[in-house]
């Protein structure tokens, strides 16, 4: 059976790796072009997949136009039985619709939750305790295709986003095989997902990152390991937007004010919320690495006791 391959992040290369060790004709790879980046933006970065398939001598194209004629006839000259997708863009129908075995999409969730380009962050921001992966025939409506496997894991109620991607990138490897396998066997059979139990995942953006205190510390809590370690929850402290990568939580009735800030100035520094407090454990200051909160305070004085927004 001939596989192309289409991804892009670190996630995606334990999924293409499985099919190389299980000796799957992975007879091209398909991701992202190569861009300018690190220190001062002259780096030239290519994607962790391209570098997997470089190093075992798999063909990679990275077409800036998926649907581009020049694209569409190299890769259909590859005559590949089926294609798998794991992290990369939304494919046109030309691409997704031409192997005859289908285009097979591997997903971060349990589909039908949690459609979207951010299913693992918003598992861990709503306090969910499971999750999982499901791969699925693609069709034209986004995460709609139909199911073919589901795979359920726990999230753990202190581990972040990184913790469960690392997790599940190994479980979805399993799946992506486990899939290949079974249309490769013929035996198998499609579920079709009930749209009426489907929940949105969308993309992060700044503001969604923002923290607000004035909710439960519970929520609060959630927010930043469900950001955490990127993109990351955010607020503002002197005037300065920092990042909040890890934290505790603590839940106490009192009548300290929302946002109020509680330091020694010393080695801890915590801000209340509507019924606790958010203790800051790592921090990232605004143009600085990431630090212990000790160290931040050691290098700066709380002169604001009240957290804001730019």
């Amino acid at each position: 059976m001939r596989i192309i391959f289409m991804g892009t992040p670190e996630f995606a290369v334990a999924s293409l790796d499985i099919l190389i060790r299980n000796n799957y004709d992975v007879v091209a790879v398909v991701t992202s072009v190569d861009s300018y980046g690190g220190r001062g933006g002259k780096q030239l970065l290519e994607s962790a997949v391209k570098k997997y398939a470089v190093s075992n001598n798999i063909p990679v194209l990275q077409p800036t136009n998926l649907k581009s004629p020049e694209f569409i006839n190299i890769l259909s000259a590859y005559n590949a039985d089926i294609q798998i997708v794991v992290a990369f863009r939304m494919l046109p129908e030309v691409v997704w619709n031409m192997p005859p075995l289908g285009t097979f999409n591997l997903h971060g969730s349990l589909l039908p939750k949690y459609r979207g380009a951010a299913p693992i962050h918003h598992a861990v921001i709503n306090g969910e305790i499971e999750t999982g992966v499901t791969s699925f025939k693609l069709k034209h409506e986004i995460d709609t295709g139909d199911i073919l496997i589901k795979r359920s894991m726990s999230i753990g109620p202190e581990e972040n986003t990184g913790v469960v991607h690392d997790r599940m990138m190994l479980l979805g490897a399993e799946v992506i095989l486990d899939t290949v396998r079974m249309i490769e066997s013929g035996s198998y059979n499609f579920i079709k997902q009930e749209d009426s139990e489907a929940t949105k995942a969308p993309k992060l953006f700044h503001v969604t990152c923002q923290i607000d205190f004035d909710q439960s510390v519970h929520k609060v809590y959630n927010l930043i390991r469900g950001l955490s370690p990127y993109p990351a929850a955010c607020c503002v402290i002197d005037d300065k937007e920092v990042k909040v990568l890890e934290a505790k939580k603590e839940v106490i009735d009192d009548e300290v004010l929302v946002g109020k800030i509680v330091t020694d100035q010393k080695k801890y520094l915590k801000i209340k919320c509507l019924d606790g407090y958010i203790s800051i454990i790592q921090i990232k200051p605004e143009g600085n690495k990431l630090m212990p909160i000790a160290d931040y305070l050691n290098g700066h004085k709380i002169e604001k006791l009240k957290v804001s927004y730019k």
